[in-house]
């Protein structure tokens, strides 16, 4: 058998040696730091969910029909009726949830190590951009089921690009195709879900993993393992990829994977938040639910987008403001002034702000499904005049701090007393 695959291998290879060249690159010749640790398992695992969210979607494709009419029915018919289609409908409603789980934890380590510093600000960009672009496949998608939730979702949504000024109402009807959400707006919508955005994601994940292998990885100690070489040239303190790293990732990816079935098979809703009760309902366009809220992944933002007063009745300084806390991310490489990476040897400042931060942005998340009392109607008198809902002010209070963090970095992390960095990793 072995001799078989090796004369099946050069055979290929012979043929096409690009794939054993960039197999080499990319893998076996690789060499990643050799102290990885927990935190980077999540890259690996981003990864193993896009190929879970493509497979599982395409299945779905098979019996969906985007009919404004039909669409509602035809999600009951795949879970009711299709072999294994509950299966199916319910991994790709997990599966998005632990797309922004892994994906948001690994936004976090780049932030712990300092892996958006110099040489990797175009690795960070590229990241930025796929989570963007999963914010919008999400948003999507969101829509296809044709529940209550759903629809009123997005019409809410939608509305919001309503608000900008000069652009806002034919931007709007523009996105809706339509002068209310209807069939052009699930058809449009189910176009960009299946089509347009998974290319782009693959593309920017494919850009993501290129600019990260041309630089190189960062690591838990933040430092450069290419200036440290043996006589081959190859980093003293790296291993290759493959073997060592494949099967770390093959680990974590069966602790996951099993964490993953247990959802999947005993909480697939998770208490209404991968799943809410009202999008089991038909969509009604007559009918409002009592409190409208975007998927948990979406509420830290869609809380920043409350918390601020509206201006002459126009919400579009909560859209303003919701557009920033998202465009603010890729400015990250330059507002960070600190002189060393990882937050191993980083300063009291930094370690307290990160630690706020990560606090406001799970606090906002859980004031952003919450409903809230009826604004001030009075431009920024609201902002004075609503003092009984203590949620409003708890979500402002944190929008504050999580502008503050990004704002103020250039400050308090060039005054940081900071640990000198060890010339080599540490184990």
């Amino acid at each position: 058998m072995n001799r078989l695959l090796t004369a099946a291998w050069d055979w290929f290879d012979a043929r096409m040696p690009t794939v054993g060249e960039e197999w080499r690159k990319h893998a076996s010749e690789y060499y990643a730091p050799k102290n990885f640790n927990f935190w980077y398992y999540f890259g690996a695992l981003a990864i193993l969910v896009l190929v879970i969210q493509i497979v599982s979607g395409i299945y779905l494709t098979m019996h969906y029909k985007p009919d404004a009419g039909l669409a509602f029915g035809s999600v009951e018919y795949i879970m009711r009726d299709v072999p294994g289609g509950w299966l199916i409908r319910y991994i790709h409603s997990t599966g998005a949830s632990a797309f922004f789980v892994v994906v948001y934890l690994h936004m976090f380590r780049s932030m712990l190590y300092g892996s958006y510093q110099r040489p990797r600000e175009l690795v960070w960009i590229f990241g930025v951009l796929i989570y963007l672009t999963l914010m919008g496949e999400a948003f999507f998608g969101y829509l296809l089921p044709w529940g209550q939730m759903s629809y009123w979702g997005a019409q809410v949504i939608v509305n919001l690009f309503g608000t900008i000024p000069f652009i806002g109402p034919d931007l709007a009807i523009w996105i809706r195709g339509d002068y209310v959400v209807g069939d052009a707006t699930l058809n449009r919508f189910f176009a960009l879900h299946v089509i347009a955005l998974p290319l782009a994601l693959l593309g920017l994940v494919a850009a993501h993993i290129l600019a990260l292998h041309d630089v190189g990885s960062n690591n838990p100690d933040g430092i450069d393992i290419k200036k440290k070489k043996d006589a081959n040239g190859h980093p003293l303190d790296g291993v290759p990829f493959h073997p060592y790293y494949t099967v770390k990732d093959f680990a974590g990816a069966v602790v996951f994977l099993a964490v993953f079935c247990a959802i999947l098979f005993f909480a697939p809703e998770m208490g209404g938040y991968f799943l809410e009760y009202n999008n089991f309902i038909p969509a009604d366009p007559l009918k409002t639910p009592e409190h409208i809220a975007p998927v948990w992944y979406f509420t830290p933002y869609y809380s920043i987008l409350r918390a601020v007063p509206p201006l002459f009745n126009s919400q579009f300084p909560g859209v303003m403001a919701m557009g920033l806390a998202t465009i603010i991310l890729f400015f990250l490489p330059w507002l960070d002034r600190s002189p060393v990476r990882s937050i191993r040897y980083r300063g009291a400042y930094y370690k307290s702000a990160l630690a706020i931060f990560v606090v406001v942005f799970l606090v906002l998340g859980y004031l952003g499904v919450k409903p809230t009392t009826v604004w001030g109607q009075f431009g920024f008198e609201a902002f004075f005049l609503d003092t009984k809902d203590i949620a409003t002010w708890a979500a402002r209070l944190c929008t504050i701090l999580y502008f503050a963090f990004f704002l103020l970095m250039p400050w308090y992390t060039a005054i940081d007393k900071c640990k000198p960095e060890p010339e080599r990793v540490t184990s």
